[in-house]
């Protein structure tokens, strides 16, 4: 989950990965057994009459499905694991109950195919040298290194360290920083966030609001495509919204990442971040102003350069292993335009069992995290059966979002439906069990013309529309819907807000900040009977009007002009 409780979840929302264990061949556990959540006195009320109509949305169904995908006998439901298994199996089974036609070559399983690989650090090393002479950085306290590439041993020999600024090709925005410099077999140095992020008056990409460009995912995919050997990214805390701790805590140990094809992928042999002091002391060491040279790159003329006297070597030892997961895909066919397709996604998968002492929980459930999600999109599922639509609805619950968003990066590679034959898609991601809002946080916001949807339906709810109070921290780009926006579709990322109906937005900052410090990402995050459901109900009604309008229109909505996907948008429409 990697979202508002928008504001209230900064510090905590860059992946959590799995160390899952091998997944057996075998039929699935049974699922737990659960009773049917009941509306009582102490239980919230169903949501009053709003003028949106979506009878299907039940309380006691979501109530059903969210304790069970957090029963503690799906142990944390991590994918791969056996908890996972029976998880995504009791998911299929409910697409079934429904009556969902299986959306994958007969089947309601889209295989997706996972590789862990495992530092050994006691036998791995990175430095940097001045002129010959190593620099001695500490694993974990300087760096973290490490390799995408399916391999056991990874080496770099005096790579040449070059600086080219933020590490973006944009060609919408009119802005390369490879231009003119030839990196391949080079280590390059690079800063976090995009060129706005720096002067957001200047106009240049999106201002404060961080686009893709801005991502460290974004950084190492474009090093590799230009060639180079080893990619250095500067850590600062405030462009890069969290602190070295959560670097150092995400990057090590155990990672897991699509399992390709010999052939298939482009990565670099390593990967790395430094903390901003090693990075000062780097620039000092090449005769370098860093201060200068990060304020340069901010401007459209920024040329790369040469950080003299500074190599990068490194050897890595890994282990290597393959698991399999699935997403689990479920289609409501359309009844007069069955070839275009709505698609609603949510991953099923949290972070599963962790060691701890005996005696205390080590279940990671993830009740709100995200079992409120994979239920609502079967709800709206089975919602779509009771009336379908003139277009395809597919229901997507993805696997392997914590280790990565992985699940939804694999359909974006090998896409079950064509992305020109997508209208546009709605990601749900973490429901916090509030009361009914007054607004609705649109992550993203000003990204595409599904907000004018979402805009209609919220104001029939007597509901208003709200930016992402933090553009700068780039959360749109942290679920499972990039997956799918960066190949083109426009995705939609929404929540209710913190303006309670009962409680105003003192009350709605509270829960959010009481989830983030007692639940978020820990043992905690369990369901429970005390839960109020009606505002989690109000938003799944709206999600389910916002994508009911699309399906029932000829409407193909676009990015808006200026967005860092139209470009692929224009291209799959003929435009």
């Amino acid at each position: 989950m990697k979202r508002l409780v928008l504001s209230t979840l900064a510090s905590g929302l860059l992946l959590a990965a799995c160390t899952p264990a091998d997944e057996a061949d075998t039929d699935a556990a049974p699922a737990p057994e659960t009773t049917t959540g009941t509306t009582d006195a102490g239980h919230s009320a169903p949501a009053e009459d709003t003028g949106v109509s979506s009878a299907a949305i039940a309380e006691a169904d979501m109530r059903r499905m969210i304790s069970t995908l957090a029963d503690d006998e799906f142990e944390g439901r991590a994918p791969a694991t056996p908890g996972g298994i029976a998880a995504s199996q009791w998911i299929a089974d409910e697409m079934a109950r429904i009556g969902l036609e299986p959306g994958y070559e007969g089947s309601y399983f889209q295989p997706v195919p996972l590789l862990e690989v495992t530092l050994d650090e006691s036998t791995s090393s990175f430095d940097i040298a001045h002129n010959g002479e190593p620099l001695g950085l500490t694993a974990n306290e300087d760096v973290v290194f490490w390799t995408k590439r399916a391999t056991e041993e990874v080496s770099l020999d005096s790579s040449d360290l070059v600086f080219v600024g933020y590490g973006v090709v944009a060609p919408e925005y009119g802005w390369n920083d490879y231009e003119g410099v030839d990196v391949e077999g080079k280590t390059v140095v690079m800063l976090v966030n995009d060129p706005g992020y720096a002067d957001p008056d200047s106009g240049l990409f999106n201002g404060n609001a961080m686009t893709y460009y801005g991502r460290w995912t974004y950084k190492y995919e474009e090093a590799a495509r230009q060639g180079a050997a080893g990619v250095i990214l500067i850590h600062q805390t405030a462009p890069a919204s969290y602190g070295w701790n959560v670097v150092s805590g995400s990057w090590t140990g155990a990672q897991l990442d699509l399992a390709r094809e010999p052939g298939e992928g482009t990565f670099a042999a390593v990967e790395s971040w430094v903390t901003e002091d090693v990075a000062r002391q780097l620039f000092d060491l090449s005769g370098l102003d860093f201060d200068t040279l990060t304020a340069a790159a901010s401007q459209a003329d920024f040329e790369a350069v040469p950080m003299e006297g500074l190599t990068a070597s490194a050897t890595l030892h890994n282990s290597t292993r393959t698991l399999d997961s699935r997403n689990v895909v479920g289609i409501v066919p359309g009844t007069t335009r069955p070839d275009e397709y709505v698609i609603y996604t949510a991953h099923w998968d949290h972070i599963g069992i962790r060691d701890v002492a005996e005696g205390e929980d080590g279940i990671y459930n993830g009740a709100v995290d995200n079992a409120t999600g994979t239920a609502a999109i079967l709800e709206i599922g089975e919602a779509f059966m009771a009336n379908p639509p003139e277009r395809s609805v597919m229901i997507l619950a993805v696997t392997a979002e914590e280790s990565g968003l992985l699940g939804s990066a694999y359909y974006g590679e090998n896409p079950i439906v064509p992305f020109s034959q997508t209208v546009g898609g709605i990601n749900i991601d973490a429901m916090l069990p509030t009361g009914r809002s007054r607004d609705i946080i649109v992550v993203g916001h000003g990204a595409s013309e599904l907000e004018n949807v979402l805009e209609s339906v919220a104001s029939e709810q007597d509901r208003y529309i709200v930016p992402d109070p933090n553009p700068e921290a780039g959360y749109f780009y942290r679920s499972d819907h990039i997956s799918l926006a960066k190949h083109g579709v426009p995705m939609l990322y929404a929540d209710g807000g913190e303006d309670l109906r009962e409680g105003g937005t003192e009350a709605g900052q509270a829960a959010g900040e009481d989830y983030r410090a007692n639940r978020y990402h820990g043992p905690a995050d369990e369901y429970s009977a005390d839960w109020p459901m009606d505002g989690m109900i109000e938003n799944v009604e709206l999600f389910y009007e916002v994508g009911s309008r699309l399906a029932n229109s000829d409407d193909w909505p676009n990015w808006y002009e200026g967005n860092e996907f139209r470009a692929l948008r224009d291209e799959q429409r003929g435009e």
